[in-house]
């Protein structure tokens, strides 16, 4: 796999960029969905040209959650993720600044004449046309290639990627995940949206009760998560490097077929919602262990059933539709 150097902070910003130089793209990539991606690997590919590394600037956490915290997006992925995402596209360093300590203050020319220029040593600066930077977001695009032209730094600015019209971008992902759309986002992403979380014990019902042992994960109240309703997947356990084997006919890092529920049980009352998953033709116990569950297509939507009986009957075609979903027998 992929790996990029994690630099916290503009203290850990390496001597050696004096004397490479670099090439920068700024931005928060939450979800590093496809319009991200391009403007990452033109970075890249900017960069292989120069020779130099490639550095993606980006925060944590999102710097709107600092300065209007009641509009603080949804997170599509939490910083990991994004990481491992960028490094698959070839980047050299991530460099990670949280807006509380560093840049929420700096004007746009100091932001470029020291930190771009100064510190980071960039030859070549890509950033999107929607882009904004200092002080109240007074620096666009535009102010970037004008500043960075008197620094000595070429700039190249992206046009937004579109798809059927739509811009692609984390605001629209989050709407179609609180529509239910994971088909949708998956096309806007490039990949399918995924939960990530430990797997706790619920209210015990599934498997004790009703046949369907669930993996059962409570996403933080921060991240995104799909609209109320039952989908089609895959459940992964991502952490079998430190804790290794699974108890059953499970392994970790291999991808599995799931039924996932998304909400708070409407029929027995639960309050918590959390993301559920029956995991076809398997029998584990997976308590305690990281998970990643992907969302693939939608079956239905969360329905409050008048009895037990009805809930298993619907319990069973939801398990049929998510093997058609996912073309598994």
């Amino acid at each position: 796999m992929s790996q990029v150097d994690i630099l916290r902070g503009l203290a850990n910003v390496p001597e050696s960029f004096a004397e490479t130089g670099t090439v920068v793209t700024i931005g928060v990539f939450d979800g590093v969905h496809r319009g991200h991606q391009l403007l990452i690997s033109q970075a890249v590919a900017a960069a292989r040209e120069l020779g130099v590394p490639c550095v993606v600037m980006t925060f944590d956490p999102h710097p709107v959650t600092i300065f209007a915290p009641e509009h603080a997006p949804a997170a599509l992925m939490p910083l990991d993720e994004r990481a491992r995402h960028i490094a698959e596209l070839g980047v050299d360093d991530l460099l990670v600044i949280d807006f509380r300590e560093e840049l929420a203050g700096m004007s746009p020319e100091d932001y470029v004449t020291e930190v771009l220029a100064g510190l980071l040593h960039a030859k070549r600066v890509v950033v999107g046309e929607n882009f904004t930077f200092g002080r109240d977001a007074a620096g666009t695009a535009s102010t970037m290639a004008q500043l960075g032209s008197a620094a000595g730094i070429e700039v190249d600015v992206v046009q937004l990627l579109a798809d059927g019209g739509v811009r692609v971008c984390s605001t629209a992902i989050r709407e179609q995940l609180s529509g239910g759309d994971v088909h949708a986002a998956t096309e806007f992403m490039g990949r399918h949206f995924s939960v990530i979380a430990p797997i706790e014990r619920g209210a015990g019902r599934g498997g004790k009760e009703l046949g369907y042992p669930t993996a059962n994960q409570y996403a933080p109240e921060t991240s995104a998560v799909p609209a109320d309703g039952v989908y089609a997947g895959w459940l992964t356990i991502i952490d079998g490097a430190t804790a290794g084997p699974i108890d059953g006919d499970m392994e970790p890092g291999m991808r599995y077929p799931a039924a996932i529920s998304v909400g708070t049980n409407p029929t027995f009352g639960d309050a918590r919602r959390s993301v559920e998953s029956f995991v076809l033709d398997r029998d584990a116990d997976l308590y305690g262990r990281l998970a990643r569950v992907e969302f693939v297509g939608k079956v239905r939507d969360m329905v409050k059933f008048t009895s037990v009986d009805e809930l298993l009957d619907n319990m069973a075609r939801d398990v049929e539709t998510t093997r058609e979903i996912l073309g598994v027998v």
